[in-house]
């Protein structure tokens, strides 16, 4: 596949970190116009008292509408199992279409029988507006943004790359933490390394590398940017000279320890409906299930 990169634009990206989840969504703006998307947002919630609130979102609508910001799209690397995504709130305020890899629809297969979905539940990706495949590209203002399909994490993985930059969801963290696991269902640790490796080989060294989470490893401050040197050069996992093999055999030894994330139950069943929450009840009550040993 050869991708359609310019390393010459240089889109503006603001983070925003939300401490509770370590997860930093983004607004890439267009250098040359008021066009934007907005990266992998957050929706808070009090998993113990069931409260929804959109605090995180907030602070990315306010951004946007102080600097009068046009959003184009709304963009998910993943399905992700460790934070609610605030997508449709953020659309209903500002507009813009939402985004995700095409093959969110093997994630809502496989999440639509743990969680017993019935068939109101559509498993074809059409909460989405638009389902991204491997190379597609979309348009930010003036800048062409495209996508790499990369799997491992999730099946539905992607990377979005505008100008200069690449936004990676879990798929890569910073240099001192490695990569995210590979063991949830429908991840692969062996799929893993090779979509990290087609990341590092296929975009230029200066190419700024911006991740959804970090944990701050040995009380070092909390980072969300590098460089694809700097990853080919020291990430603890899949640096240069690591192979496949090794990587395969540390990560799933690794995964094995892990507990599994504290928002996964809730998480999945709000992503995979584009950050919606499930249909009321005939009673007009929202719920949220929780499968008993599925996980």
């Amino acid at each position: 596949m050869n991708y359609p990169i310019d390393i010459a634009v240089k889109p503006e990206v603001t983070p925003f970190f939300d401490p509770t989840t370590n997860t930093i969504s983004y607004v890439v703006k267009d250098p040359f116009s008021s066009s934007c998307a907005v990266i992998d947002s957050v929706m808070d919630i009090d998993y113990a008292a069931g409260r929804i609130s959109y605090k995180s979102a907030d602070r990315i609508i306010a951004y946007i509408r102080r600097k009068g910001l046009r959003v184009d799209w709304i963009i998910e690397t993943h399905a992700h199992a460790d934070h609610l995504s605030a997508a449709p709130y953020i659309q209903q305020q500002l507009g813009g279409k939402l985004g995700i890899g095409e093959h969110i629809v093997i994630v809502q297969g496989t999440f639509g029988k743990i969680f017993n979905e019935g068939t109101e539940f559509k498993r074809d990706g059409s909460q989405f507006d638009r389902l991204f495949k491997d190379g597609d590209t979309y348009s930010i203002g003036n800048i062409t943004a495209f996508v790499m399909h990369t799997p491992g994490h999730t099946p539905a993985c992607t990377t979005h790359v505008v100008g200069d930059a690449a936004f990676t969801g879990d798929t890569l963290f910073m240099p001192d933490g490695g990569t995210a696991r590979a063991d949830f269902p429908g991840g692969d640790a062996r799929t893993l390394y090779r979509s990290v490796r087609q990341l590092l080989e296929t975009l230029p060294p200066e190419t700024r590398l911006f991740l959804c989470h970090d944990y701050g490893p040995n009380g070092r401050e909390i980072r969300w940017e590098t460089t694809v040197r700097e990853e080919r050069m020291h990430n603890i996992h899949v640096r240069d000279g690591v192979s496949e093999d090794t990587f395969v055999q540390m990560r799933e030894a690794r995964d094995k320890t892990l507990s599994m994330p504290r928002l996964i139950v809730p998480s999945l069943q709000v992503n995979t409906r584009a950050g919606h929450l499930p249909e009321p009840d005939e009673s007009g009550k929202t719920f949220l299930k929780v499968p008993v040993n599925a996980l």
